[in-house]
């Protein structure tokens, strides 16, 4: 899918979280942003520590801002919250929206780690990883490099996106926003959560 970066009022919808280890849940925070970063709408939402919900609590948390102007989606990381994994491909199918996650450090890859962690419960933890492939290096005007796992977006398309929503750094500005509001909420909020079964 092509976007028209051209069109100020293209919207991207940045997801990020924050979460303790000790904590049952990682509070996830949604920024709605506009081309000429305008922001027009905010979500919260959680998922487990080490579950497996992911996916769906990306999806609810964009359903609940009952948006039909949202263009993309993008995500601070595939897997979240101690090897929680999404499902990209799936997260787009649901949402009718091309998705980005982006991650920062070049890194070998977990499946060790996700053995060691779980070891009962690697085989589907492992094939979700799997199901991710390889991330894809883009290199941004601002001279910061990042890595993606696109899906409805092709890795050609996906850069000038980022591009556009990155002032300075590495972070696109609707991650960002997302991750400060994430990080405020898990500050206030997160014993609220932490208490709901």
């Amino acid at each position: 899918m092509r976007l028209h970066l051209n069109k100020r009022g293209i919207r991207v919808l940045g997801v990020a979280e924050s979460f303790k280890q000790t904590e049952r849940w990682s509070i996830l925070a949604g920024v709605v942003m506009r081309g000429d970063f305008i922001v027009d709408g905010l979500a919260f939402g959680r998922t487990s520590v080490g579950g497996d919900d992911a996916t769906a609590s990306i999806l609810k948390l964009f359903r609940s801002l009952r948006r039909n102007d949202i263009n993309l989606l993008m995500v601070s990381g595939a897997i979240l919250s101690l090897y929680n994994i999404l499902d990209v491909d799936l997260l787009s199918e649901r949402t009718a929206v091309p998705v980005i996650c982006l991650t920062y450090k070049e890194t070998t890859g977990i499946e060790s780690s996700i053995i060691r962690k779980f070891p009962d419960g690697a085989p589907e933890k492992l094939r979700a990883y799997r199901k991710l492939g390889p991330r894809r290096r883009l290199d941004l005007a601002s001279g910061h490099t990042v890595y993606a796992r696109t899906s409805g977006i092709s890795e050609r398309d996906a850069l000038p996106v980022v591009d556009m929503f990155t002032l300075q750094g590495s972070i696109a500005e609707p991650v960002r926003v997302a991750r400060l509001l994430a990080r405020a909420g898990a500050r206030d909020l997160g014993h609220l959560h932490s208490r709901v079964q």
